[in-house]
């Protein structure tokens, strides 16, 4: 029997985004691609769901109007 960590994966309007450290919380991770996709930062954020070997975290974006 081997025992293999999971890896996490990040996805946003279909587009899969790396884990840029393994060791930082999901809120960091949220921090670091808001710079990129600033849509993020007020994205809602799903999951982990077990994808394969893999704990996928979904950002969806807040959908709503203004004023």
């Amino acid at each position: 029997m081997t025992i293999t960590p999971m890896r996490r994966s990040f996805e946003f309007q279909g587009i899969r985004l790396p884990d840029p450290n393994p060791s930082m919380s999901v809120e960091q991770v949220r921090g670091i691609f808001a710079t990129q996709y600033p849509e993020i930062a007020t994205a809602s954020l799903t999951g982990p769901e077990t994808v394969g070997d893999k704990c996928v975290y979904r950002f969806e974006r807040a959908i709503g109007t203004k004023g």
